[in-house]
């Protein structure tokens, strides 16, 4: 049977990703009950993919004929966040394909195993007719670059 015990979970460990970006909790992050809402951590996979594309892909999003779009996303929670934190987001390559990618997420708070992991997709398009294309041989690379295992 498997655990749910962090040390029994690669998705909860830093190691098991290739990259990491650092982002700060805001005040508006926090909902009602005093944590980090769940749909931020959405917002918190989507900064990651992206600053990865942009910082090692070479992504311009501003000018890009090629870009990608989110056809799939999952996330399990763990632990609780709470504003004001800094969060580290792990960022990995599980799967690529001709036109499409899935990422590997986790999100850490200092010194603690994943609060939350996921899964998030992208499929690259032509940002003129919205229909997939190859993912392009720069950003291939760099996709390469972040698999793990």
């Amino acid at each position: 049977m498997p655990s749910d015990s962090p040390s029994e979970t690669p998705d909860r460990h830093r190691d098991g990703y290739a990259w990491f970006s650092r982002i700060t909790t805001r005040w508006i992050d926090n909902d009602v009950y005093g944590h980090v809402n769940n749909a931020v951590y959405y917002q918190f996979f989507d900064t990651v993919a992206n600053a990865y594309l942009i910082e090692r892909g070479g992504l311009d999003v501003a000018r890009a004929e090629t870009v990608a779009f989110i056809v799939a996303s999952s996330c399990e929670y763990h632990a609780p966040i709470r504003h004001p934190a800094l969060v580290e987001a792990g960022f990995r390559v599980n799967r690529l394909g001709r036109s499409s990618v899935e990422y590997g997420i986790g999100i850490f708070v200092a010194g603690e195993a994943a609060a939350a992991h996921g899964t998030f997709t992208h499929v690259f398009v032509d940002r003129g007719s919205g229909r997939s294309v190859p993912i392009p041989s720069g950003m291939r690379a760099a996709l390469e670059a972040a698999r793990k295992g």
